[in-house]
């Protein structure tokens, strides 16, 4: 007779103990009473009776989802390795447990089939230049689709863009031939202004024949200060047909 109380007092020490969970401030539980859906509980102290009713635990922190390195095609036909991190949360327990088997595997699954479904409608100048557009994009995407699985994907965010040599190398051909291009319109730019600024020079100049002597004298004056043993000096015919109209014809 007593071990038959020591059992029945053992088993209610059991179902006492059971009867009481304990849920911590980022967590929910998920409460079924025979099998349906009965109610979201927590945080705190909650009363669970055994056999009659289960939870199950749900975290509510944000889970960072690191998203396997995926082959992608890009619409110019260039093949590129891409991985990115998800972050996302779970806002709505009930959604997460029952309209999902398994939340995080499928948000994983899903991240890496939008992330390749996306990228392969960019180019790879795209895929380098516009990250933040494409993670905006990424992020909608999933944002939508994971709705109704009471999941919150707060931010998308592609790491690495990784290419083979030979991409790499000819992308470097392509930039060094970008900068040659800049470079001769750059100096054809320069020239065009130069020719402008030395026809209004020119035109200056026409207005008075003693400013285009001063202009030669000037000039001299620059290549005397040079130290150079020859100086060249281009003397005006001009000047020459003043002086010739100037001396007076022998008699």
């Amino acid at each position: 007779m007593n071990y038959f109380v020591l059992a029945m007092i053992f088993g209610a020490f059991i179902i006492v103990v059971n009867l009481f969970r304990v849920m911590r401030e980022y967590e929910r539980g998920v409460v079924f009473l025979l099998g349906r859906f009965y109610k979201v509980k927590g945080p705190g102290l909650i009363v669970i009776i055994p056999m009659i009713q289960q939870m199950v635990r749900v975290d509510l922190r944000t889970i960072v989802l690191d998203v396997p390195t995926q082959d992608v095609i890009s619409r110019d036909n260039v093949s590129v390795k891409v991985n990115a991190v998800i972050y996302y949360r779970v806002v709505d327990p009930q959604n997460a447990i029952i309209n999902v088997e398994n939340f995080h595997d499928a948000t994983s699954q899903l991240a890496q089939t939008t992330l390749r479904s996306v990228l392969g409608q960019h180019e790879l100048d795209e895929m380098l230049a516009s990250r933040e557009k494409l993670n905006t994009d990424i992020q909608t995407i999933l944002d939508k689709q994971t709705d109704v699985w009471g999941i919150k994907v707060i931010n998308v965010e592609i790491k690495h863009v990784d290419l083979d040599e030979s991409m790499i190398r000819a992308i470097a051909k392509q930039a060094e031939a970008e900068r040659e291009r800049r470079a001769k319109v750059i100096h054809a730019e320069g020239e065009l202004q130069a020719s402008h600024k030395l026809l209004e020079a020119a035109q200056t100049l026409a207005q008075q024949e003693q400013a285009l002597q001063l202009r030669y004298l000037q000039t001299l004056t620059e290549i005397a200060g040079e130290h150079s043993n020859t100086i060249v000096f281009p003397f005006p015919i001009d000047l020459l047909k003043q002086l010739r109209n100037k001396v007076p014809p022998e008699s």
